[in-house]
């Protein structure tokens, strides 16, 4: 099946987005799936997201995303995000009749309004309106599709995450002491958090928990150096990256995750399949992963996470490594292919002959 993927987000960006589909594609084209993939770096002209700059936001797409539709002749489109790239090839989309898939991958509502005065019953609007015509809308999680459903979002699908378990992987742990251990001088145990420093991943309630031991801190973000003032007792490591974050994660004791805002959380999956307990809130995402795993704790929103944290100590990091093992990635996109909306063979030779036949009719626009 011949792709075409439209997202906003894209290298540079690191992210959960990011991260999916790049094992999606990785996993599909393994299939014989062949991709085309649209991004904001690929030749548009781009402004920077304020408050969040290294988003860039393409201006002036509808024209570049129908040629490169033509010249591609997908048999499936997806739109991974509601930027500004995802807003102009939902258009085009619906202009020349062609049915598209799209992905509720992160809460846009909530982190709008983290960032800015907008009221998310406004956000709701615009990400209902934006998924509406959609044919297949793919969720993280079981829970994320009952809200959306509530919210009267159609055509929803769930679509589970994987993890790759040979980089996150409890053999990648450094013993306490070693010349190497990323945590050498730091009182034990080590509670760790990783992921994008701000607002919207709530990471003060992180900091602010009355825990034993040392909190760290893996990542980069625009929150960064203000938690670094505020937080002075608190490590923090910066952005960290495959065998380095991997070694991280196996070598900590207990992942803290209180982010409320995720729809999945991707950081989840890498510290269980670390051999790294996890406590959280009960928020979607860890609502659906760690019930019933003996992997971590969950805790209602506003409770004691620290007594969550600690009470994962106890837990078995063998038991948290089996229980990732039953994500793969590879299932992850067997399900996003399953989801995607192609045209039915018949109708797709019609629908580029006629396609091809208006191009050819239509005169040349003098000046352009």
């Amino acid at each position: 099946m011949r792709i075409m993927l439209i997202t906003d987000a894209w290298d540079p960006q690191v992210n959960g987005v990011v991260r999916t589909m790049k094992r999606v594609i990785a996993e599909s084209e393994a299939m014989g799936h062949i991709w085309e993939i649209v991004h904001p770096g690929d030749g548009f002209r781009t402004v920077p997201l304020p408050t969040y700059p290294e988003i860039k936001l393409a201006l002036f797409a509808r024209k570049k995303i129908e040629e490169r539709f033509h010249e591609f002749e997908p048999d499936a489109i997806h739109i991974a995000t509601e930027g500004t790239l995802g807003m102009a090839g939902r258009t085009m989309c619906l202009t020349v009749k062609h049915p598209f898939s799209t992905a509720y991958h992160t809460r846009f509502p909530e982190y709008v309004s983290a960032r800015l005065p907008v009221p998310t019953s406004v956000g709701y609007s615009f990400v209902h309106w934006f998924h509406k015509y959609s044919g297949k809308v793919m969720v993280p999680t079981p829970s994320m599709v009952e809200e959306l459903r509530e919210r009267k979002f159609i055509n929803l699908v769930a679509w589970t995450r994987g993890v790759d378990t040979e980089l996150f992987n409890p053999a990648k742990r450094i013993e306490e002491g070693a010349e190497n251990d990323p945590f050498k001088g730091l009182p034990r145990p080590i509670f760790l958090n990783v992921g994008r420093v701000s607002v919207e991943k709530n990471i003060e309630a992180f900091v602010e928990l009355d825990l034993p031991g040392s909190k760290v801190i893996v990542g980069d973000g625009p929150q960064l150096e203000e938690l670094k003032r505020n937080y002075p007792n608190v490590i923090f490591l910066g952005g960290k990256f495959g065998e380095e974050l991997s070694a991280i994660y196996a070598s900590a004791d207990v992942f803290v995750f209180p982010s409320l805002t995720d729809t999945f959380g991707l950081v989840v999956l890498e510290a269980m399949a670390s051999g790294l307990p996890v406590a959280a809130y009960e928020a979607t995402g860890p609502r659906d992963v760690i019930p019933g795993s003996n992997a971590g704790t969950i805790t209602p929103v506003g409770g004691d996470l620290a007594q969550g944290a600690r009470e994962c100590l106890a837990l078995s990091r063998d038991t948290c490594r089996t229980y990732a093992e039953t994500y793969s990635w590879k299932a992850c996109a067997e399900a996003f292919i399953e989801n995607l909306q192609p045209l039915p063979a018949p109708a797709r030779r019609r629908f580029w002959q006629k396609i091809r036949l208006r191009r050819r009719r239509k005169p040349p626009v003098e000046g352009l």
